[in-house]
């Protein structure tokens, strides 16, 4: 998908040029307007997808984890400060470094405006507490109401985890529900797997329609962007290796050194599951921790975190608020943070993780989605980086499980 992505790219590039170039000022609109529905249909139809597939997946990560107990309690909490530290270092540097003021992207179309101006400003109340509890199984979904099919998915599956550990109810028809979560979860991976063969198209449109519009200047500014997620990426690293130094017996140099391998697997393969037992090996053999803190750690933990693309989507909210000049305020960016730790939950498990989740990300805070596919044009770079950075919480995770002292080997 790469290559494709890049080619999508050459080619938008070319197709804005000529038209910014060689028509007038009113065709090339008419021709950037035509170009921005064919991207809307497709990244509509992701946004089919992404509400269920969200679902299904954080419904697939509660009952598949093998959690419990007091290392299960670790576990999470080790899972959950991560994530929400990796969000706000991203809120904090994109706020800082404000890599989108200089792209100057149009605003959203005047149908698209109109919708996002019809809908209240962001109240914590009633946005998030309210509305998390919906009056009924189907209206979130109806309504692509992300916040409360997230809650009805936590709600569901730790009530089919329970119902599967406690054992009063025959165990065939405990088990005939979770295939049946499981098969909608594969369908539903067919899908986008499908469509993501279009979503080049859909790059190719916007690129395109935003260089014949508005010229060379708003994928410059994509340079910019690259740097304040590395930079963000990079303080990740760094807190990861403050975290182990205080608490755990690894020590950093040895951290780094022990994980160099899965962090290169991890770049090169941009895949944290298919690193996975790369990250095991590592993690036993290498850093030498306990292989039942590893199973936890990489294994399970491993189905959950996704640090890296937690960050990478509050960078990119903020950057895409900034290029059209729509101020999210610090309501909105708490309501970003709280989306951005939950939707990420599960969100291993689903390719092109990043790319479905920012969807229920930015309708959450009412961002338009149509630019998106801009950020595809450098997106199978900082896939690489946070994939790694993803495989880095893993072994922190994992480290800080096997405590303050090293245990002896057996």
């Amino acid at each position: 998908m790469v290559a494709w992505i890049l080619i999508a790219l050459v080619i938008g590039l070319a197709m804005g040029l000529a038209l910014r170039l060689g028509a007038s000022p009113s065709v090339a609109a008419q021709w950037a307007a035509a170009l921005k529905s064919i991207s809307g249909v497709i990244l509509g139809l992701l946004r089919l997808l992404a509400t269920p597939l969200i679902f299904t997946a954080i419904l697939m990560a509660l009952v598949r984890a093998e959690v419990s107990g007091r290392s299960g309690g670790r576990l999470l909490w080790f899972l959950a400060t991560n994530t929400l530290v990796a969000i706000i270092i991203g809120l904090v540097v994109a706020n800082t470094l404000k890599p989108g003021e200089g792209a100057n992207l149009p605003a959203p179309s005047a149908a698209a405006a109109q919708s996002l101006a019809e809908k209240p400003t962001f109240d914590p109340w009633r946005d998030f507490v309210l509305k998390s509890f919906p009056k009924n199984l189907i209206d979130p979904f109806r309504e692509n109401e992300i916040i409360g099919v997230i809650l009805l998915a936590l709600v569901l599956g730790a009530g089919l985890r329970t119902l599967r550990q406690r054992g009063g109810t025959p165990a065939a028809h405990v088990e005939a529900l979770v295939a049946a979560a499981e098969t909608a979860f594969e369908l539903l991976l067919i899908l986008l797997h499908w469509l993501f063969k279009i979503v080049p198209v859909a790059v190719c449109a916007v690129v395109a329609a935003v260089v014949a519009t508005h010229g060379m200047s708003p994928l410059i500014s994509m340079g910019w962007f690259v740097v304040t997620v590395l930079t963000a990426l990079l303080c990740q690293a760094c807190f990861y290796l403050v975290r182990i130094r205080r608490g755990s017996w690894v020590r950093p140099v040895h951290f780094l050194r022990s994980a160099s391998e899965a962090l290169t697997v991890a770049f090169s393969t941009a895949s944290s599951t298919a690193t996975l037992p790369v990250t095991y090996r590592c993690a036993v053999s290498k850093l030498g921790v306990r292989p039942a803190n590893a199973g936890l750690g990489v294994m399970v933990g491993g189905s959950m975190n996704n640090d890296g693309t937690a960050l990478y989507e509050a960078v990119a909210a903020l950057f895409i608020a900034q290029a059209i000049g729509q101020h999210l305020s610090p309501g909105a960016q708490i309501l970003l943070v709280l989306m951005s730790v939950v939707a990420s939950v599960g969100a291993a498990g689903i390719p092109e993780a990043g790319l479905i989740t920012m969807i229920a990300v930015f309708t959450a805070v009412k961002l338009p989605v149509e630019y998106i596919p801009l950020l595809l044009t450098v997106d199978w770079f900082l896939d690489r980086c946070r994939t790694a950075i993803n495989v880095m919480g893993d072994l922190t995770v994992t480290s800080l499980l096997d405590g303050r002292e090293k245990h002896a080997p057996a």
